[in-house]
């Protein structure tokens, strides 16, 4: 009979230690509840893993994971703002930073992953119902996955889910199969009509840039031919005064300048040219001491 007693103090100690404590690892946070009620929270920063203890019997322990979890939404048609269907799939990152609160919130992952999943297909239905259907499927998807990020992150701090939104991204986004060809022709029409407004004003650019360049090179050529008479003319005027000054010196070095002018003018290589000896026009060659032979 002592042997009996012994053995169940042995079993009851035990039992008594093995609902005294818990182990919460690194990637784990845990949330003791007394009661029905959350008392205790731990290893939510990373600095209290290891064992911990709690009251036999009484409580219990909730674990919570702390690393970064994924949530996948299942595919949903969308309307854009074009009116054209859009099936989306889209996933968020997740993190629960706050364990008590997210029980208080939303209970379990189970129910947690419904209320994110219910909010983020919410807001995803909001942002697209605002974006022209081809700029989500091929366009400005950065743009809408911050605008959704933005918006679900607001959602879940004013719920005070316990939740910190990490990422949120669209896996793929495409028509429907039933209306898919028709708004691809549709888009390469509409691309094709702006292409040619833009072929369109880069002609009329072009038609304008050569034009104004033209009448730029009119008026330099312009410029430049006055230029170069009013040059050539202060040349000729000073050259006739050099001239008329050089002559008026000695009239006869003139009269003899202008015959070789005359010379190299008239007489070219193989050209035969007959003249009386005593011709006028060869005055300064009938004379050896170079004068007029007058």
């Amino acid at each position: 009979m002592k042997t009996v007693l012994i053995i169940g103090v042995v079993i009851l100690i035990g039992l008594v230690g093995r609902e005294s404590m818990f182990v919460v690892n690194e990637a784990e946070q845990a949330l003791v509840i007394r009661l029905g009620r959350p008392v205790a929270a731990f290893n939510a920063n990373g600095q209290e893993a290891g064992l911990h203890f709690k009251r036999p019997f009484t409580d219990s322990v909730d674990i919570y994971s702390r690393k970064i979890l994924d949530l996948d939404m299942e595919r949903s048609p969308l309307t854009a703002a074009d009116r054209e269907r859009i099936e989306i799939d889209a996933f968020m990152r997740y993190r629960i930073n706050d364990p008590q609160k997210f029980r208080e919130r939303l209970r379990n992952l189970a129910r947690g992953e419904a209320t994110l999943t219910a909010i983020m297909s919410n807001v995803l239905r909001d942002v697209v119902a605002t974006v022209p259907s081809q700029d989500v499927i091929s366009g400005q998807r950065a743009e809408i996955m911050r605008r959704v990020q933005v918006g679900v992150e607001n959602e879940v701090s004013a719920q005070d889910l316990g939740v910190e939104v990490i990422d949120i991204r669209i896996k793929r986004a495409e028509l429907p199969s039933n209306i898919r060809n028709r708004v691809f022709e549709r888009m390469i029409a509409e691309r094709g009509q702006e292409a040619q407004r833009i072929r369109s004003e880069g002609e009329e650019r072009a038609r304008e840039i050569r034009a104004n360049a033209n009448r730029q090179v009119r008026v330099i050529q312009a410029e430049a031919e006055a230029e170069a008479k009013r040059i050539r003319g202060d040349a000729d005027a000073q050259a006739t005064a050099i001239y008329a000054e050089a002559f008026g010196r000695d009239p006869e070095f003139y009269r003899f300048y202008r015959s070789l002018q005359a010379y190299e003018t008239a007489v070219r290589a193989g050209t035969p040219i007959i003249v009386p000896a005593d011709s006028e026009f060869f005055r300064y060659f009938q004379n050896l001491d170079g004068g007029d032979g007058n």
